[in-house]
């Protein structure tokens, strides 16, 4: 077999095909932004913050005592949160629900502000900004880390902690390898900015019904979640670095579980494949010293989509116990 070697025509021919697809693809990909953000505008108010512009929406009546901050995990933003879980709670508890540093409608300057340490630090700020001083935080996934780093870091501001699934430990294997690629320098600004966003659409349906297993996704979660919000490029990037970083960062704070005083209320299930409990909530409650561990045998990951009742029983109980201990220490 005689190996045919391009013309120096053909390969020129070739490059440009290249360079027309790239050129459309990002087309479709700014238009596709604009498309998805008039579908899904803010629905709160921005708190500058150093190193980001924190979107939070609160809602609930302001004068119910102990309020409750929520925080969403990777790949979502706070609409995660509120349906149904934040606005069942906010029926009688002021509730405010902050999309992190990158997600949803918050920015952040640098994307390598990843870590659970620098955005408790943003966090605690805007909590600071907002006249917060205490609260209970409400935590899924991702963010398990990160109540905990706020916990550890900024404890006067943690009157509780309940964790939803919540990632805490190293685990074995990585994030995904499109995660990775899509962190790495110039090429993954360039899928982002090309491939992704009409790539996710396909994708984003199926995707969420597998964190969802074995609870069969809500019609209409989707667009309920706000998810198209992530495949936006400048979104995509930061949680594919919150994602490569985590792991490094978890590893970094679990020698000071046992430092937690907050007390801690942890529901997992057994079935979850997207964060396993024995790696995570299990060795975590058993760190930390005011911690009641909840596992569900046939919970998946969306906790707070499958169990909302229970979460909130359980934040209530937690409230419940907060207040005439605070009393009686004042």
């Amino acid at each position: 077999m005689i190996n045919r070697l391009q013309s120096p025509r053909q390969t020129f021919a070739s490059g440009t095909r290249t360079s027309l697809t790239l050129v459309l693809l990002a087309l479709v990909t700014q238009a596709g932004i604009v498309a998805v953000q008039r579908a899904f505008p803010p629905q709160g108010r921005m708190v500058e913050v150093d190193g980001a512009r924190l979107h939070v929406v609160d809602i609930g009546p302001r004068d119910s005592g102990l309020p409750i901050v929520m925080l969403h995990g990777a790949s979502s933003n706070l609409e995660a949160m509120r349906r149904p879980l934040g606005d069942i709670l906010a029926g009688n508890r002021r509730v405010i629900l902050i999309d992190r540093p990158g997600h949803g409608w918050s920015t952040r300057g640098r994307r390598q502000d990843s870590t659970p340490q620098i955005q408790a630090r943003m966090i605690d700020e805007a909590l600071h900004k907002l006249g917060i001083d205490r609260a209970v935080f409400v935590v899924h996934s991702w963010s398990g880390a990160l109540g905990a780093r706020i916990a550890l870091d900024h404890p006067h501001r943690v009157a509780g902690l309940v964790m939803l699934a919540p990632v805490t430990h190293p685990w074995r294997g990585g994030v995904g390898r499109y995660n990775e690629i899509i962190a790495m320098p110039v090429i993954g600004p360039l899928l982002a900015y090309t491939i992704t966003l009409p790539l996710g659409y396909v994708l984003a349906e199926s995707g969420a019904r597998n964190v969802f297993l074995p609870q069969t996704m809500p019609d209409g979660f989707v667009k309920d979640s706000a998810t198209p919000l992530l495949l936006r490029p400048r979104e995509f990037i930061a949680n594919a670095y919150d994602l490569v970083t985590l792991k490094e960062a978890v590893a970094a704070q679990v020698a000071r579980y046992g430092e937690i005083k907050a007390p801690v209320t942890i529901v997992a299930g057994e079935p979850d494949k997207t964060v396993k409990t024995s790696i995570h909530a299990r060795p975590f409650a058993a760190a930390v010293p005011n911690a009641k561990l909840i596992v569900l045998p046939d919970l998946g990951h969306m906790v707070q989509n499958a169990v909302p009742d229970l979460v909130k029983a359980e934040i209530e109980t937690m409230i419940g116990r907060i207040v005439p201990a605070q009393a009686a220490a004042d």
